[in-house]
């Protein structure tokens, strides 16, 4: 798989990604920690399905015998599932997104200070400028609402967002960029992540008030805003660094206010379009300077570098 490819498809996780507030709008009686249950269950019944498809009888095998990367990456994806959709419940999405902004600059010091990775300096410009376009809007966000629309439990668990979501690239990262040969198969922590949110929010989320309307929306995010996409990043992050999943991860804001934009009526402001420029701009100019240094040649030009090749 080229570099190319690899963010076309990064483009398409964070587009199925971004669908999850949209949706959510238009919920009849889910709520809060119910909204999580039933998105964590379904993707967890998605996952069960397609990796029992792919991997046969010796699937749940493989899960009581996996090694402590694969649960740690599970443990990676639950917070990230569960935090996210809780988060949201307790403060506004402005909030919430900002603080997930972070999500570059932690996995790329991650990257830096753990894997002992060297970043070029267009990445740590292309996420200090994604970093402060998001926080842009925020900004402007906050001054038109007043300062009471922020939540300090909402934004502290939203933070488990990119903290988790940084260990879990730098983990995917070290095990895609290593021999393959003893590589641990990663997909089944998806499925572990997921399951491990449902049964910890469901003591929480009863009774249970969804009505099928709102089943039928929440098998949706389950299996396309989160089982695909998930499953597809984690054999993305084989060609990917960690910095750029989560660089390219910030367009999830983007494509979120073109959502609400073209299905809730919701105009995006000026501060919105600014800073969701100030994104782009930052994305765009730093995957066309990595493929101006040779990323994104064919494969039969990359044998120098393996570790990007390899799927």
């Amino acid at each position: 798989m080229t570099h190319r490819r690899a963010v076309a498809l990064m483009l398409l996780v964070t587009l199925l990604w971004s669908t999850a507030g949209v949706v959510a709008r238009q919920l009849e009686a889910a709520r809060g920690f119910e909204l999580t249950f039933w998105r964590s269950g379904f993707n967890a019944l998605a996952l069960a399905l397609a990796l029992r498809w792919m991997r046969g009888p010796q699937l749940w095998a493989q899960l009581r015998q996996a090694p402590r990367l694969v649960w740690l990456s599970g443990v990676c994806w639950a917070v990230m599932f569960t935090a996210f959709m809780v988060a949201l419940s307790l403060t506004s999405v402005a909030n919430v997104l900002v603080t997930m902004a972070l999500g570059p600059l932690l996995t790329a010091l991650l990257s830096r200070v753990v894997l002992r990775h060297h970043l070029p300096l267009r990445t740590w410009l292309a996420i200090l400028v994604a970093s402060i376009g998001i926080a842009w809007m925020f900004g402007h966000e906050m001054a038109g609402q007043g300062a009471s629309a922020a939540s300090g439990l909402g934004i502290a668990v939203a933070l488990g967002v990119p903290i988790a979501a940084a260990v879990n690239w730098s983990v995917l990262q070290h095990v895609g960029h290593g021999d393959a040969a003893q590589a641990p198969d990663m997909l089944p922590a998806v499925l572990i992540g997921a399951l491990i949110s449902t049964l910890t929010v469901l003591p929480l989320a009863w009774p249970l008030q969804a009505s099928p309307h709102d089943l039928v929306l929440l098998a949706g995010l389950g299996v396309f805003q989160l089982a695909l996409p998930c499953l597809l990043v984690v054999r993305l992050s084989r060609v990917l660094a960690g910095p750029e999943i989560s660089l390219l991860g910030q367009l999830e804001v983007i494509f979120g206010v073109l959502w609400a934009w073209l299905w809730a009526a919701e105009v995006p402001s000026t501060a919105a379009l600014w800073g969701g420029a100030m994104v782009l701009s930052a994305l765009i100019v730093n995957e066309l300077l990595a493929w101006h240094q040779g990323l994104g040649k064919p494969p039969q030009e990359q044998a120098q570098q393996p570790s990007r090749r390899e799927v």
